[in-house]
């Protein structure tokens, strides 16, 4: 159990380093050089792709031959076209530009907090003294308790994990691929592809601050709340009881991290 504690309270810093973080710099910033080569890459495509969607802009608004001729038609598109070229040419500086805002929001939130969190999970010394106190026989549902409590902290703890590292890969593909979705932009009648990329990606920055405000949650019910101890129960029944309540806390945290882009999206609608 202690062991199995331990890992969960290094599970939960290693993530709030990581909410911390930019793309840039995760990793040693190996795979954000790999993303900005074929982001470049991209680029030449996305050019395509604006042409493309500005021709089928065109042609989709027009009712006729003689919409061609008027020049606020024409005026129309060509601001139309120049402003999405400007996106795919500059999306790079979009995308760091929309993190480093909602990156702003976690910092805020942290920094009302102190930077860090507050309470870790530990096992309470009467449980210790329960325990050091039992015999071999009398020890071997208290094994068995322990195991099942462990294994349940242990793939809570990964699932954590795998959530906040699964945001980063998805923040690095949006990077990868953005001159493709924001070269939509220049017809009026794939726009709403460009936007609803950008919706994606600002909701994707936008679960850190979630994900940061579950921590803190956690960590205030962790502290407000502390799972009871009975003295007067036996040792397996007091490493039971505990066990349920911590798993119950540990449940609320992975299902607020879990679940932290469905509530960006009923919040903010992105």
């Amino acid at each position: 159990m202690e062991t199995a504690l331990t890992d969960w309270n290094s599970k939960l810093a290693e993530i709030w380093t990581l909410l911390t973080q930019t793309p840039q710099d995760f990793k040693g910033g190996d795979i954000w050089r790999a993303i900005s080569s074929i982001h470049t890459a991209m680029v030449g495509v996305g050019y395509g792709l604006l042409v493309l969607f500005f021709a089928m802009g065109i042609f989709q608004s027009a009712v006729s031959f003689r919409d061609f001729q008027r020049p606020e038609f024409a005026l129309r598109h060509f601001i139309r076209f120049v402003l999405a070229k400007v996106a795919v040419g500059s999306c790079m500086e979009i995308m760091t530009g929309i993190f480093s805002v909602c990156g702003g929001i976690v910092a805020t939130v942290m920094g009302s907090m102190g930077g860090s969190l507050a309470t870790a999970a530990t096992l309470p010394g009467e449980i210790v003294t329960a325990i050091e106190d039992l015999g071999l026989l009398a020890s071997i549902p208290l094994w068995l308790v322990s195991l099942l409590g462990s294994l349940f902290i242990t793939v809570m703890s990964f699932i954590l994990l795998l959530t906040v590292y699964g945001r980063f890969f998805r923040l690095y593909m949006f990077t990868a691929l953005a001159p493709l979705p924001l070269a939509a932009f220049a017809g009026e009648g794939t726009s709403a592809s460009g936007k609803a990329f950008l919706r994606s990606y600002t909701g994707a920055c936008m679960e850190g601050a979630v994900i940061v405000l579950a921590c803190l949650i956690y960590s205030a019910f962790l502290s407000s709340s502390s799972p009871a101890v009975d003295g007067s129960l036996t040792a397996v029944t007091m490493v039971w009881q505990y066990v349920g309540q911590l798993i119950f806390n540990m449940l609320i945290l992975t299902g607020l991290v879990k679940g932290a882009g469905r509530i960006v999206k009923e919040m903010l609608g992105l």
